[in-house]
């Protein structure tokens, strides 16, 4: 049948429009057939995580060739445009370390950011809520730090995720399938309609729009739920914390205690969880508060008025009176008033005073701890959340899938440039032996960390407070820690 039809079309045209005939033709009986679509590189997940990786492999010469595609469920176009007045903030923020910026600047990304939206802030205020022992980390006077004095960077996603968008719209080369889910993940013996793509073998992803993508490598950046590690057969070992994430966009009373020049976060650690206030630009900051998901409830369940009095209280009042206040079904400002007339504390040490909250910024989320057993499998990478899922109490969550970029770009480009497969899994293992010992260790000092503290009462909550206090009072160990966190170190692994 092909024959006639082509046959048909072709015997009153010239040679060289019978040769545009045949493949106009040939396309569209390669589209009945529904033979995939192939690339060099298939990201499934239109995050920080899959953005970063595809705007790392196009601003690289070396790896630039490659055929990329992109799948996201979202509409991009909505990210594309996304824009707030400048005293409005999204609830969902992260903190970038220094190394995480440069690498956004090495690829071309972080000039497309709305830079009057990030906040640099300079030093970090940690402490015991149960016995006051303290931390505080800033670069000491003639620190070496690239960044300067700046110890991290607060972001909204969206407006990383938005200039990372208009980075890979300025390089181009990137076929994006949006607003569209994965139907599935297959291994389907396929052959493509040009002779020199042997793609059997290859991972066949199945949009629900009956698209085909065949991927030489199919990175999975698609989240803590990632269908490309479930393809994969790869177990995602860990816990449920019993605990949730409670977010919010907070206006202070001013913009910090040194005004815009020098910005302070600030972490309380109660026994439900860390709360943690970081700063945005002028006298606005975030909420990041870790508890229980019946206290949770609670916030999120509060007037306007009563949830900012329990902001200020966990910053100000004992445990203990948190622990009765979350009793209460309402008048919570007013007995919080009365309670901070009674309490003693140092101003200059704790944020200033909340007085408002943005509208529909108050959400929790769950917290849980996630760890891939690999990190890659034939034809087959993981980045980011799909890998690991980390307690937010360090603010290493995105950092970690930053470091994944950078390590699976470097791998994906050493295999082009020596004629490697980029799909095999000998050409994928340096990237899961550089990363997976990395991320385990920061996983584990995170979950620690959280389990330490924890505690209210019993030996362990003295021998904490020496440790913290040890810590803050030798400036060498704590630079050495500043420095791991910041990513400014030599690497351990």
């Amino acid at each position: 049948m092909d024959f006639f039809l082509r046959r048909r079309a072709t015997e009153y045209l010239c040679k060289s429009c019978s040769r545009r005939a045949q493949r106009q033709l040939h396309r569209s009986y390669a589209t009945t057939t529904t033979r995939p679509d192939w690339y060099d590189v298939v990201c499934i997940g239109g995050g920080p995580a899959g953005l970063s990786l595809l705007t790392a492999l196009r601003s690289n010469p070396v790896t630039a060739g490659l055929r990329v595609a992109l799948v996201e469920v979202q509409d991009l176009s909505k990210i594309r445009s996304w824009q707030l007045p400048p005293d409005k903030f999204s609830n969902r923020c992260s903190s970038l370390t220094p190394a995480s910026v440069q690498y956004l600047d090495k690829i071309g990304a972080w000039s497309h950011l709305a830079r009057e939206r990030v906040q640099e802030y300079h030093e970090m205020q940690v402490w015991d809520g149960v016995t006051d022992a303290r931390i505080e980390f800033d670069w000491p006077p003639g620190a070496t730090s690239p960044a300067g004095t700046t110890i991290a960077y607060m972001t909204e996603n969206l407006n990383l995720t938005s200039g990372l968008l208009k980075r890979l719209d300025e390089l181009g080369g990137v076929s994006t399938y949006d607003k569209v889910k994965v139907d599935r993940i297959s291994h389907e013996e396929v052959s493509s309609s040009e002779k020199d793509v042997d793609l059997s073998g290859w991972p066949v992803v199945h949009l629900a729009d009956g698209t085909q993508l065949a991927a030489r490598l199919l990175v999975g950046a698609d989240g803590a739920n990632s269908p490309v590690r479930a393809f994969a057969g790869i177990e995602a070992r860990g816990w449920d914390y019993g605990r949730h994430g409670v977010v919010a966009t907070l206006a202070l009373e001013g913009p910090g205690w040194a005004g815009d020049r020098m910005k302070i976060a600030y972490q309380r650690f109660l026994p439900t969880g860390p709360v943690a206030m970081l700063p945005l630009p002028g006298n606005c900051a975030t909420l990041v508060w870790s508890t229980t998901p019946e206290k949770a409830a609670l916030l999120k369940s509060l007037p306007p008025r009563d949830f900012i009095a329990m902001v200020n209280a966990a910053f100000r009042l004992s445990p203990t009176d948190l622990e009765y206040l979350h009793g209460q079904a309402s008048d919570h400002a007013d007995e919080i008033m009365w309670r901070l007339e009674h309490a003693t504390v140092v101003q200059e040490t704790i944020p200033q005073t909340v007085i408002g909250v943005q509208e529909g910024t108050v959400a929790s989320f769950p917290l849980k701890l996630r760890h891939a057993d690999t990190y890659i499998g034939e034809r087959l990478a993981l980045v980011g959340d799909a890998a690991h899922t980390i307690h937010p109490l360090a603010g290493q969550g995105l950092n970690q899938g930053q470091g994944d970029i950078q390590s699976l770009s470097k791998t994906i480009e050493f295999a082009v440039s020596h004629g490697l497969d980029i799909g095999a899994y000998m050409s994928l293992e340096p990237y899961t032996s550089e990363r997976y010992a990395a991320n385990h260790v920061i996983l584990g000092v995170c979950d620690k960390l959280h389990k330490l503290y924890s505690f209210g009462s019993g030996p362990l909550v003295p021998l904490r407070s020496v440790g913290l206090s040890a810590v803050n009072a030798l400036r060498p160990l704590k630079t050495f820690f500043m420095n791991q966190a910041a990513g400014n170190r030599a690497r351990l692994f």
